[in-house]
């Protein structure tokens, strides 16, 4: 069986966190697979899927990560890309994220440890993003 949804995140800031845990949650029990995996995905390439605790000051730590993780690279120079977009730490930072997760599904959800989360990470926003969530299984 193979179930595929499809939702739309809206996003608050340039650089934000976003817990789409239950949109997940949600997508795989109205899949109704059992035992299987979902492949949650994001189609743009200045925003990314991460997997952390929700906790306020671990959430602050990663916002401030994702906007000087790229910073001794500009330090050399301006970015190429800036000529065009203006967003080319966006789009470089989202290199050291992903685009897509797998999550094992058992007993119709999806298996995350006991402080896991999952996160819509947006490094240009604000914007709408799409969610996609694909389950596969039985």
């Amino acid at each position: 069986m193979t179930e595929e949804t499809e939702v739309k995140v809206r996003t608050g800031g340039r650089h934000d966190l976003v817990n789409v845990t239950d949109l997940i949650l949600r997508a795989v029990r109205e899949s109704g697979v059992q035992v299987g995996m979902a492949c949650a995905s994001v189609p743009h390439t200045t925003c990314a899927l991460l997997v952390n605790e929700d906790e306020p000051g671990l959430r602050e730590d990663i916002l401030r990560l994702m906007v000087d993780a790229i910073e001794p690279v500009r330090r050399k120079g301006p970015f190429a890309h800036d000529r065009v977009d203006h967003n080319a730490q966006a789009h470089l930072t989202s290199l050291l994220l992903h685009q897509s997760l797998v999550l094992p599904i058992s007993r119709g959800r999806p298996l995350l440890g006991t402080w896991q989360s999952v996160f819509l990470a947006e490094m240009d926003g604000p914007r709408t993003r799409t969610l996609r969530i694909t389950c596969v299984g039985d």
